[in-house]
């Protein structure tokens, strides 16, 4: 979905057509949900401070996020992809993998299942997508990203060699600034560098990661989409307009705590693991963690072992944090219930 947050606030109210919108909350620690195209003209990007994003476009209106509400336009969405096929992978409320080797409608190919795919989204949703269709998931993806906004790229698999060869590294999922800053020494600037690398090389230098690296320079991904994941972690934090002490944190650990169970409680599984999250005033991330010998069992059963964690931090008594989450994980089958009997 192009800039989905953004064009559903824009398609709900018709005054905000055409204008620089930014989805986020106000304040000296909030950060961009979602930017509309007007926006990003301005330099405008997600996860950007908030406080850059009204420099950088003081014209901008500021809108605080309705998740439910996306949430019900990505179900819409979903019901449409449902007409086509079963194998959907989420990766986001905006994002999804499918695949369409076969598909429910007949379509003779994948192109033509994106192409009426983004024509119900347009007429039934008035919001836009853009498609990317390959061979396979890794290709998808960047061709997803290809002719944003309201796009169809599609890469044939005869054109894949020639396709990825001239792509800066960086275009390759995975590969951060870290990565890039390293493969430069070798020296690697683009895809077609890459290829010219041994595998033994790559996997001394990168380790397991670096197997991946060598398929992914020559298009091969063979990973699946698969539908229904299951959840991995659940976890709400919150960014302080001001640091604040240790000592001052059970308010906020209470609060969070209530909403990562009330997310939870929708979930079929149960969790074995309390994770609390900190980030210091230096941008440090501390975690600590906790697996009882049975899961919890209630919102005060999660919150008292959260808080219990924050003792389980060895600080000097000055130190201030900006961050704060709680979370769960290790999630497993109600019916597979067991007692942890080592940790």
């Amino acid at each position: 979905m192009d800039a989905f947050y953004a064009s559903v606030e824009q398609r709900d109210d018709p005054g905000l057509r055409g204008k620089p919108v930014v989805v986020a909350w106000r304040g000296a620690r909030s950060v961009v949900c979602a930017a509309s195209y007007e926006a990003r003209k301005f330099g405008v990007r997600s996860a950007m401070p908030a406080a850059r994003a009204e420099r950088l476009c003081p014209t901008a209106v500021f809108l605080p996020p309705d998740f439910p509400r996306y949430r019900a336009v990505c179900r819409q969405a979903r019901e449409i992809f449902k007409r086509h096929t079963d194998l959907i992978e989420p990766l986001s409320l905006d994002e999804a993998y499918l695949d369409v080797t076969q598909n429910k409608t007949g379509l003779p190919t994948a192109t033509s299942v994106a192409r009426a795919i983004r024509d119900k989204i347009r007429t039934e949703l008035n919001l836009t997508a853009s498609a990317g269709v390959a061979p396979n998931k890794f290709l998808a993806k960047i061709a997803s990203d290809w002719k944003k906004p309201n796009g169809l790229f599609v890469i044939q698999p005869e054109e894949v060699d020639s396709f990825l060869a001239p792509l800066p590294v960086g275009r390759i999922p995975g590969v951060g600034k870290v990565t890039e800053e390293k493969l430069k020494r070798l020296p690697v600037q683009t895809v077609a560098d890459l290829r010219r690398l041994e595998l033994s090389v790559l996997e001394r230098r990168f380790g397991r990661y670096g197997a991946r690296l060598y398929e992914l320079a020559r298009g091969i991904d063979e990973s699946a989409v698969v539908p229904d994941r299951p959840t991995q972690s659940i976890s709400a934090e919150d960014t302080f307009e001001q640091d604040v002490l240790l000592s001052e944190m059970e308010p906020m650990i209470r609060r969070l705590a209530e909403k990562t169970w009330e997310a939870a409680s929708k979930e079929s599984r149960v969790a074995r693991t309390v994770v609390l999250k900190l980030k210091t005033s230096q941008f440090k991330i501390l975690t600590r963690s906790s697996t009882p010998s049975t899961p919890p069992s209630s919102c005060d059963e999660l919150t008292n072992i959260a808080l219990a964690l924050r003792e389980r931090v060895a600080l000097n008594s000055g130190q201030r944090f900006r961050l704060v989450g709680v979370g769960l994980s290790n999630f497993f089958e109600r019916e597979n219930a067991q007692p942890v009997l080592f940790e």
